[in-house]
């Protein structure tokens, strides 16, 4: 059984689904600390031919808090969902795809949660459902048998024990944190996912690549994007 484990991104790049498209069963890690900086909680989007970040307000965000310990910003003033809505409708409501995709950004962004892993882990399921990815999505977090004392490669290897995978598919940025022997040692392959180039027309030239999942969305009909998740090598 072919496993992936990755933290839980906003609306990530088309190589996060890559990784899943790869895999047999995907593990949401949630109960690892949130990474300040990191796309957990923001990406890219097109506007104006540029590159832009959005995010979603996040309540007591630390890296000293696991990812499901952190909270979203609730006000009835303002609702962050929905004003991240408008701005992706500004941005692209010229796009091919627009009006197909708009149900799906709505169902994603206008989720009822005060957690910020729920709304995450909403937002991967809806999407992966949409681009009918048939990989089982599980929460590191839910996990029972696992040992929790564990950290780092550990973590990562015993979760892979517990579910009973024989390979595990790591993003290509981890060949500094894992190698093969430790997984070889514990009988698993190891192989990092690496993105192949990957082109489709914007609203225009250059092309402006790694931004969010929305804008290849926008731009690609589903069948498209679902060829470009086979775009990838895994390499030893």
């Amino acid at each position: 059984m072919k496993l992936s484990i990755m933290q839980p991104y906003f609306l990530p790049y088309l190589g996060y689904w890559q990784l899943i498209a790869s895999s047999d069963t995907f593990v949401i890690y949630d109960d690892v600390n949130f990474i300040k900086g990191g796309w957990i909680n923001r990406n890219r989007y097109l506007y104006q031919g540029q590159p832009k970040y959005f995010n979603i307000t996040m309540s007591g965000a630390s890296p000293n808090k696991k990812i499901n310990e952190v909270g979203l910003m609730k006000d009835p003033r303002y609702n962050p969902g929905k004003k991240l809505l408008s701005t992706f409708q500004m941005a692209y409501q010229k796009a091919p795809m627009y009006r197909q995709i708009l149900p799906l950004l709505e169902e994603v962004l206008l989720y009822e949660t005060d957690v910020l892993a729920p709304y995450l882990e909403h937002s991967i399921r809806s999407i992966c459902q949409y681009l009918e990815l048939p990989a089982r999505i599980l929460i590191s977090s839910q996990i029972k048998e696992k040992d929790c004392s564990l950290t780092g490669k550990d973590k990562v290897i015993n979760i892979c024990q517990c579910l009973g995978a024989d390979t595990y598919i790591n993003a290509s940025g981890g060949r500094e944190l894992y190698h093969q022997t430790d997984f070889q040692n514990a009988g698993i392959q190891l192989y990092f996912i690496e993105m192949e180039p990957i082109e489709y027309p914007q609203f225009g030239d250059p092309f402006v690549p790694g931004l969010s999942i929305v804008d290849v969305l926008m731009f690609n009909e589903r069948e498209q994007v679902r060829e470009m998740l086979k775009k990838y090598q895994l390499k030893p």
